[in-house]
């Protein structure tokens, strides 16, 4: 599914290859599977490649061909919009704020309900559709996430803080679960729910910040983060291809990555800076873009690198 000008979804025609095309593309495909053979992969799934039905599809197909060549993928899921439309049916209304969901008592039991249930099981059930095994987990699951309750510097008065309710800062991980499952040929599938360790409560984690920090853990070779643009767009909102640790600075002090776009990038750097070798900002409208990033020349979105 791509977008006309007016940004109005238009379907994406076939296209018929021919045996020579097609041994081509696996061809271009195989030096990239010798390289990432064996190596782990993180993947941030979320937008519109998880509320479109053709998008789902090629995601859960593209996660477990990664699995059948001998890549080990790691998903950590998102689902805003699913939260908010539950939301919406209970007469609530989301308050974002920094990017952050505020989440209270009310709220905190519909996003346990939502994606650590309706949605990590969609994305389970889709994936094992195409012939993978994955498994659901939260950050209850064999003490996986650790968290303490996040209090946000408020930017207007400096030195207090925001209290955004159940949402979490992580404070440690345990990828123990997760190695245990990947040893099996199992494909993890992580809500970004943690629990936290005085209090035994759930809170509520960005699932960006997430997928960096299980990245980070679990040394990946990658992580890459799906959304809904093309990458990281300059103000004249021309894609950059490619940022450093020092270029994406500059584009925090300008006001260019602002909003829900600073949780994704302040953790896409974070990996990059403790040893994730590239980060990928890629645009998850594009139908197989895993698939495109990872096994062939042509690249679909933003690479970040530390300097």
């Amino acid at each position: 599914m791509s977008e006309s000008a007016s940004g109005t979804p238009t379907p994406v025609v076939p296209v018929t290859l021919t045996p020579a095309l097609k041994a081509g593309v696996l061809a271009e495909a195989l030096p990239y599977i010798r390289r990432f053979h064996g190596k782990t992969l993180v993947v941030k799934y979320g937008g519109n490649a998880m509320t479109d039905e053709s998008l789902q599809r090629s995601f859960a197909h593209d996660v477990v061909m990664l699995k059948l060549v001998g890549i080990n993928p790691v998903v950590v899921h998102g689902g805003g919009p699913q939260i908010d439309n539950a939301l919406k049916r209970l007469g609530k209304q989301g308050t974002f704020i920094q990017g952050m969901r505020v989440t209270d008592a009310d709220t905190m039991e519909v996003v346990e309900w939502v994606l650590g249930g309706q949605v990590q099981q969609d994305i389970v059930t889709m994936i094992n559709s195409y012939g993978g095994k994955a498994v659901g987990l939260t950050g209850k699951d064999g003490a996986l996430i650790t968290a303490r309750k996040m209090l946000m510097p408020d930017r207007e008065h400096p030195g207090q803080f925001i209290d955004l309710g159940f949402v979490g800062d992580i404070k440690h991980i345990d990828p123990s679960v997760v190695k245990a499952l990947q040893d099996d040929q199992f494909i993890p599938v992580i809500s970004p729910i943690g629990v936290g360790e005085d209090d035994g409560m759930a809170y509520n984690i960005n699932a960006d910040v997430v997928a960096g920090k299980i990245a980070e853990v679990l040394h990946a070779e990658k992580l890459i983060m799906m959304t809904n643009t093309p990458g990281v767009l300059d103000k004249n909102g021309q894609l950059l291809t490619g940022l450093t640790s020092t270029r994406i600075d500059e584009l925090f002090a300008d006001g260019t990555i602002s909003g829900g776009m600073l949780p994704k990038i302040s953790s896409a750097l974070a990996a990059a800076r403790q040893g994730v070798k590239t980060v990928h900002i890629v645009d998850g409208r594009v139908p197989h873009c895993l698939l495109l990033e990872i096994l062939t020349d042509q690249g679909v979105g933003t690479m970040i690198t530390s300097d």
